[in-house]
């Protein structure tokens, strides 16, 4: 099966793919102008890499977990994906991205430790299966 993740942001949207649930790639980020544009966006990466199944991460614990948590949820409602959707606890993910990406981006306004985080929360994933 192929997998598909993102970690949504309210700016950026970063997006990573595996094609046989082994290998994980960062993919070009979604730059969110709203929530409707944002959907599609994402929705036409995954269609256009066959993702049967989208992995969200999701934020436990912490001040803003429950805020996040409806925002997150209610944009995931809104791309119309067919296939499976799983949730995955992201907590560190884009500490960790930023970590990783130091020294390498440029701009951290790009969005690529978006993608990164959504890397991290896709390989997580895909260690407990």
């Amino acid at each position: 099966m192929k997998y598909g993740a993102i970690d949504v942001g309210l700016k950026r949207i970063g997006i990573a793919y595996s094609p046989n649930g082994t290998m994980v790639v960062p993919l070009e980020p979604v730059l969110r102008k709203n929530r409707d544009q944002a959907a599609k966006d994402v929705l036409a990466v995954l269609q256009e890499y066959g993702c049967g199944c989208l992995v969200v991460g999701l934020p436990k614990g912490g001040t803003s977990e429950e805020e996040m948590g409806r925002r997150i949820t209610h944009f995931v409602s809104l791309l119309e994906f067919k296939g499976a959707i799983e949730f995955q606890d992201e907590y560190g993910s884009s500490k960790e991205a930023e970590q990783m990406a130091q020294g390498v981006f440029k701009n951290r306004r790009d969005g690529k430790t978006d993608s990164l985080a959504a890397k991290i929360i896709l390989e997580r994933y895909l260690k407990i299966l």
